[in-house]
């Protein structure tokens, strides 16, 4: 796997779109949308893999081409999918447009024309090979400039999010592995079948898991976290949820586990002096001596034990599997051919 960056923000302003300018030329034609502006405070950061690449950028707004004479001067014909995380993105081929929302991935091929404008932006892009992804190029063809179905659309970008998480932390071997398991997952999502979503099934589920894990973070103090709540904000069905989770335990121990580990956490920082009690309500546990019991339950140690430790600069036990991250199967474990869950349905 080889890593680039190309950022323009150490550069002097007055040179800062010409170099942006630059670093694409030879693909594209760039301008910005609101050329007045002071300097073009730019960064591009690619991880090129075995078939494609991952792109990840962030600019002010820009209006893109790739005109007839870009096509002859490098005829590079990879597709791009592209995943906005604020701004709609208008694109017309010459023969069609399509407005296309930000959180919502869509396809282009840069073996045809097109022009693309939208505002500032952060987005993750996978430029995909034609001479690798050959074996699913009718059904990327069909999407180009089209709008995908909602709920592959949904489970994409979460892939393409999942890809930008991991990649950073992945060694060579382990990216080396990521081509099938991108490939069939961009199948699954673009035009999903039996067979597909069965090709597809452990990056399906390593996804949406990955979906589940930011809905309990992100609801971890809220009293209201409950098999409903994750279902409705992961869109993804009761029965599902319960196939992802039944090797943790099912809903109430996994969101448990993760409000343990949180409270360690917050028990070994010594920058504050919140007490027991306080973190044990701030987790929704209904009481301190219930709250008590469970974390010694996980962890073999009270609370108290793990704050003295902790304000006494020693290893309150030696070893914390973090319940959010290490006790469920992950990214890793896909790639490794280790993950083996329980079928579930393109859903969301």
């Amino acid at each position: 796997m080889q890593f680039s960056e190309f950022r323009t923000s150490d550069m002097p302003t007055r040179g800062q779109l010409e170099a942006w300018q630059a670093w694409y030329g030879r693909v594209f034609d760039t301008a910005p949308l609101h050329p007045g502006e002071d300097g073009f405070s730019a960064r591009a950061r690619a991880w090129t893999l075995p078939g494609f690449t991952l792109n990840q950028v962030t600019a002010p707004g820009l209006s893109v081409v790739r005109t007839k004479s870009l096509i002859r001067r490098e005829p590079v014909d990879h597709w791009a999918i592209t995943l906005s995380k604020r701004s709609v993105t208008l694109i017309d081929s010459g023969t069609t447009s399509l407005a296309a929302p930000p959180e919502l991935p869509f396809v282009v091929s840069l073996g045809q024309t097109m022009e693309n404008r939208r505002e500032a932006d952060d987005r993750i892009q996978l430029y995909l090979s034609r001479d690798s992804f050959h074996g699913i190029a009718d059904l990327l063809d069909a999407c180009c400039v089209a709008p995908l179905e909602p709920s592959g659309a949904r489970l994409l970008a979460d892939y393409m999010r999942l890809l930008l998480r991991n990649l950073p932390s992945l060694g060579d071997e382990e990216a080396s592995r990521l081509f099938d398991p991108t490939r069939t997952m961009i199948a699954a999502c673009l035009a999903p079948s039996a067979r597909r979503v069965a090709d597809a099934q452990p990056v399906i589920n390593v996804t949406l898991m990955q979906r589940v894990r930011d809905v309990v973070r992100r609801r971890l103090h809220s009293p209201a976290l409950s098999a409903d709540l994750i279902c409705r904000e992961a869109a993804t069905s009761r029965s599902q949820l319960y196939r992802l989770l039944e090797g943790e335990g099912g809903v109430r121990r996994y969101v448990q586990k993760v409000r343990l580990s949180e409270a360690f956490v917050m028990l070994c920082d010594t920058s504050h002096h919140i007490s027991i009690g306080r973190i044990s309500e701030t987790l929704c546990f209904a009481d301190t001596s219930s709250f008590a019991r469970a974390f010694r339950r996980e962890f073999g140690i009270s609370p108290s034990d793990v704050r003295d430790a902790a304000r006494a600069g020693l290893p309150p036990v030696p070893h914390l599997a973090d319940a959010n991250e290490a006790a469920t199967p992950g990214f890793t474990a896909c790639l490794r051919g280790t993950f083996q869950p329980a079928n579930a349905a393109l859903h969301a």
